[in-house]
């Protein structure tokens, strides 16, 4: 990694003491600056000037600082045809290669951010973004990005949770392998050529530590051993402390949890790394952040995209005649493909669950997690027709998939629907042929996202589909306009191509 990355913990105490003080309402606000000294200067003149009565640190930071725009001015609606409205807004949503300091890592090509507080690529989001480009004629920019998160794989050695440099100590969801299929769908096998080395490292990075797991260490970083010997992953984070983005909301949890600090961070942490920040799916008591447990679990959804991972390997290895490859790979995905089957399926319930490391059984969650075996195309037809029933009885509403079937508060709970859950719904029932549902969550979402662009000329980060009067709320910051992922999906669903 190079290490002369900007890390703004390099401005402390600065830094912790902007992010208590108040000053600014979003905690990611102050760590998307840029200092316009050197950090060495400007900690010299605060801890110089910070005693004096009239030092006000508002001021201070203001004059030091380079401070990102607000989302109202980056962003204006358009009162235009939805698809209109679509097509110009990838021109509002773009980025291009820039030097510019701070926090911000430069990538090498152009790319897509969702919109609102988000300024920079994020991971998992740009893989449904990318439904939407393609879509639209756009796949020089989806290659652009998948070219941008190759280069973030080979310096880095993992795509960050997005091209900040709070974000390296984590990852998002792994759907670059699905990334490299969109394009191989259009250029055909020489992607597997330009691509196989960021696979390889990035399919390392979730699997660093296997060596390491035995019958006395259960768990290294993000793989884990499971009861009968077979390697699953979980999400994770090296770093435990508390989220720059998120510094002060952290703290708050951490002191009302009444447990160590550090360990509250790690599951903070890798909550975040999951994209489900944050959701009672991750929380011991199912209602309260302070009970979150992260790491203590074996996520369904983490072990399904790391099977096609494998798959996708596999299929490089067979278009090289890679034949020792190809024997492990098979090995591999057979193994990981058990192993889903054995510990997230609950036959007595007919749903897909998360699997708790140390209680050694499912949490029961109903989330939408549990229909990404659907989407990779593991089930079986009688697994895949009996999730649907739990789909349709429990998490269907007004306009479209709730994400789990609780309400607590938090964004990824009920009532919200995010885009991403409805594709993958759709895609997933509509893999085993339950058509019939597939095509009511499909226009149950797109009249919502239709209605609510009608009254507001935005495109939602998520909507509130248990009841589409009402506008989505939660989690820890409002909700935010653009949006890269709603636009990708909502491109998607409304065409005939999927």
């Amino acid at each position: 990694m190079d290490t002369a990355y900007f890390h703004i913990t390099s401005l402390s105490p600065l830094y912790q003491d902007v992010q208590v003080s108040g000053i600014f309402p979003d905690s990611k606000y102050f760590v998307d600056s840029i200092p316009k000294e050197s950090t060495d200067r400007i900690l010299e003149k605060y801890n110089s000037q910070k005693q004096l009565p009239s030092f006000d640190l508002l001021t201070f930071v203001q004059q030091y600082f380079q401070l990102p725009a607000s989302s109202q001015e980056e962003y204006f609606s358009e009162n235009k045809p939805i698809v209109t409205h679509l097509q110009k807004l990838w021109h509002v949503l773009q980025r291009s290669p820039k030097k510019t300091g701070g926090t911000l890592i430069e990538l090498p090509y152009p790319y897509i951010v969702p919109g609102g507080r988000f300024r920079e690529i994020y991971y998992w989001d740009s893989y449904f973004t990318m439904l939407g480009l393609e879509l639209s004629g756009r796949l020089d920019l989806v290659e652009n990005m998948v070219k941008n998160f190759s280069f973030l794989i080979e310096v880095i050695g993992h795509i960050p949770n997005g091209n900040r440099t709070y974000y390296i100590s984590r990852s998002q969801p792994p759907f670059f392998s699905m990334m490299v299929e969109l394009l191989h769908a259009a250029k055909g096998d020489t992607v597997w050529d330009e691509y196989l080395p960021a696979l390889e490292k990035e399919y390392a990075f979730w699997m660093d530590g296997t060596d390491k797991l035995s019958s006395s260490v259960k768990a290294f970083r993000r793989v884990v051993r499971m009861p009968d010997g077979t390697v699953l992953n979980r999400y994770w984070d090296d770093d435990p402390s508390p989220r720059p983005e998120a510094y002060i909301e952290d703290i708050h949890v951490a002191k009302a949890s009444n447990r160590e600090p550090e360990d509250v961070y790690r599951h903070i942490r890798a909550a975040a790394e999951s994209g489900w920040d944050f959701s009672s799916r991750w929380f011991a008591d199912a209602k309260n952040m302070h009970s979150i447990q992260t790491t203590d679990l074996v996520p369904v959804d983490l072990n399904c995209l790391l099977l096609q991972l494998e798959k996708m390997l596999l299929r490089c290895y067979l278009y090289k005649n890679d034949k020792a490859a190809v024997a492990s790979f098979t090995e591999k995905t057979a193994e990981r493909l058990k192993a889903i089957q054995q510990y997230c399926w609950n036959e007595q319930q007919g749903f897909y669950f998360d699997y708790h490391l140390t209680q050694q059984k499912n949490t029961l969650h109903i989330t939408m997690a549990g229909c990404f075996p659907l989407f990779m195309g593991i089930a079986d037809d009688r697994q895949a027709h009996a999730a649907a029933v739990m789909i349709k009885e429990n998490l269907l509403a007004e306009g479209g998939v709730l994400t789990t079937t609780l309400q607590t508060g938090q964004q990824w709970d009920a009532p919200n629907g995010w885009a991403p859950l409805q594709w993958i719904a759709c895609k997933g029932l509509s893999n085993y042929g339950l058509n019939t549902l597939a095509d009511e969550i499909r226009q149950r979402w797109i009249q919502l996202n239709e209605k609510t662009y009608a009254e507001t000329g935005k495109m939602m980060e998520k909507y509130n589909v248990a009841d589409t009067s009402i506008k989505a709320g939660g989690g820890e910051y409002p909700n935010q306009d653009g949006f890269g992922w709603t636009n990708g999906v909502y491109l998607k669903l409304s065409s005939k191509s999927w």
